[in-house]
């Protein structure tokens, strides 16, 4: 071998390990330097309490008694009604922040020193997105406390309980690959942030979450059935045992199967969006 080529050999990047044992490795690996930068940001995490905590006092006490569930304007069942909403919400919107801190990442070049690493592809994009589960499962969980607060109540168990709970989490992971995409395909943070939540707002309001269905225009009310986030909220209020008596359920197929409509949906995002993520991240860094 010549001197030219072992000095070419010697300062190529070196080549990405392969298998999923060591992609696995290395996904954690990521996703551990991600958890320990939150650790360094606390207002991160205090923040993104805040809005939550917001919502469940505001829907509670300002609609509670306003909107008919049921049949009935009762401000307990409005509020057992609203929390699988509340709780849906507050796990898609954390989409905007996975896409903000993987444009934040790519803004500092710290995607390319990850390129010049023997690593996964995947992996800091897996990392990062089980990062933000984890975050988002601490919200979730201080956000029951407070829902608890207010009035929420199960009636169903704790394990059909701890379900409901995966099925959010699910769904959260599953948008945050939206995230990733939204946060790969924009210049700056700020961008991220805006095109992670434009989209969420009438993903979430035309939907099962904050009010019945049933009302809605017709053609509005077609999208809120076949709406993802429905299914994952009527999933939840079956297992929460949240529906209140006398409740119209629609006819579509994810109204009628809400938990095996909500575990297909959240399967196919995945799917489909880490694909798509995983090769933006190849060019977008290349």
């Amino acid at each position: 071998m010549s001197a030219v080529t072992e000095t070419a050999a010697a300062t190529a990047a070196p080549r990405p390990r392969g298998g999923i044992v060591q992609s696995a490795k290395d996904s954690l690996v990521v996703a551990k330097r991600n958890l320990i930068r939150m650790m360094r940001i606390p207002e991160m995490v205090i923040f993104g309490l805040i809005q939550p905590i917001m919502f469940v006092v505001l829907f509670s006490y300002v609609f509670g008694g306003s909107i008919s569930v049921g049949g009935s304007l009762s401000p307990e069942l409005y509020r057992e009604f609203l929390m699988a909403g509340i709780f849906a919400q507050t796990v898609t919107f954390a989409t905007a922040g996975a896409g903000a801190g993987i444009a934040d990442d790519m803004h500092k070049g710290l995607i390319d020193r990850f390129r010049s690493l023997p690593m996964a592809r995947g992996a800091v994009l897996t990392g990062r997105t089980l990062a933000d589960l984890v975050q988002t499962t601490l919200t979730v969980i201080v956000l029951a406390v407070v829902a608890l607060i207010v009035g929420w109540r199960i009636h169903e168990g704790v394990l059909k309980m701890l379900a409901g709970f995966a099925l959010l989490l699910l769904l959260g992971y599953a948008f945050s690959w939206i995230g990733a995409l939204i946060g790969l395909s924009v210049r700056t943070p700020e961008a991220a942030t805006s095109g992670g939540l434009i989209w969420l707002f009438p993903l979430t309001f035309i939907s099962n979450a904050f009010v019945p269905s049933d009302n809605m225009p017709t053609f509005l009310r077609h999208i809120a059935e076949w709406n993802p986030f429905s299914a994952t909220v009527q999933a939840c209020r079956e297992l929460f045992g949240n529906l209140p008596a006398g409740y119209p359920v629609a006819d579509a197929w994810p109204m009628q199967n809400p938990v095996l409509a909500s575990v297909l949906w959240s399967v196919l995002i995945i799917a489909v969006f880490r694909t798509l993520a995983v090769r933006k991240y190849r060019s977008a860094a290349a």
